[in-house]
């Protein structure tokens, strides 16, 4: 069983004791994610994460509020919270205090498998929300992206492996995220962008996640086609994660 196998089985338990939402009539006012990520050059989605399986504990005492502001000053198009608490110590009130701090698109990255936790992200301010190709089939992913525009809510479709490419192909979302992480060894293999760029849906937004570490990395991943990059963990463990943002995009010019 692989690490995202184990965070499925714990967000399965969760979710048996959530009583059913009911349906929203009303879609949510948002901040349009894929616009945010037009400009031209390569964006960046700032990522906010207090600990992982892979490296443990990232950032202690963090305050994610400052985190973030600091973020939006640094140059940040979006961000990212971590909303899974057990295995990256986040909470969605983190991500509702966020977004009442900044005034660029926020992403709620969690492992969704159930529409409550899009509703969830949606009432707590969330403009866009994370779906795992590895964590879902096609089926599901098909309707959470569905379900999420019925909301107002921006879909970014992740996959991490060449076998669900072809799926995502296929479903053709707005903004898709390849994360170079392998899901057995927890290993980044930044390559692995480049080895995969041509299967990304035509016209889509192409996100690169995982493994960049530098400004060289980003350049890389610019210089291969990718619209944005979302990056957490290298920016949360210098301490002091919106001036390591501003280094890192201005190592750019």
């Amino acid at each position: 069983m692989n690490i995202l196998e184990q965070i499925l089985d714990v967000k399965r338990k969760e979710m048996e004791h959530v009583h059913p939402s009911v349906s929203l009539l009303d879609p949510f006012k948002t901040i349009n994610l894929k616009d945010a990520l037009s400009a031209p050059g390569i964006s960046v989605i700032a990522e906010i994460k207090m600990k992982s399986p892979s490296e443990g504990e990232i950032l202690t005492n963090a305050n994610p509020v400052q985190i973030a502001k600091d973020y939006e000053a640094a140059g940040a198009s979006a961000i990212s919270v971590l909303t899974d608490k057990q295995f990256f110590g986040g909470h969605i009130d983190i991500l509702e205090s966020v977004k009442k701090a900044v005034s660029i698109p926020v992403l709620c990255k969690d492992f969704i498998i159930s529409e409550h936790q899009i509703m969830e992200a949606g009432r707590a301010g969330a403009d866009a929300f994370l779906l795992i190709a590895e964590a879902l089939d096609k089926d599901n992913i098909s309707g959470f992206i569905k379900f999420g525009k019925k909301l107002n809510l921006e879909p970014l479709v992740e996959f991490h492996s060449e076998e669900n490419a072809e799926i995502i192909a296929e479903l053709a979302p707005d903004i898709v995220g390849v994360n170079c992480r392998d899901l057995n060894s927890m290993t980044s293999d930044i390559t692995f962008f480049k080895n995969i760029i041509s299967s990304f849906p035509s016209n889509c937004m192409k996100v690169a996640e995982s493994g960049i570490y530098t400004s060289n990395d980003l350049k890389y991943v610019s210089d291969l086609g990718y619209d944005a990059a979302l990056i957490g963990t290298s920016l949360m463990r210098t301490g002091n994660p919106g001036k390591a943002l501003g280094e890192l995009v201005g190592g750019l010019s």
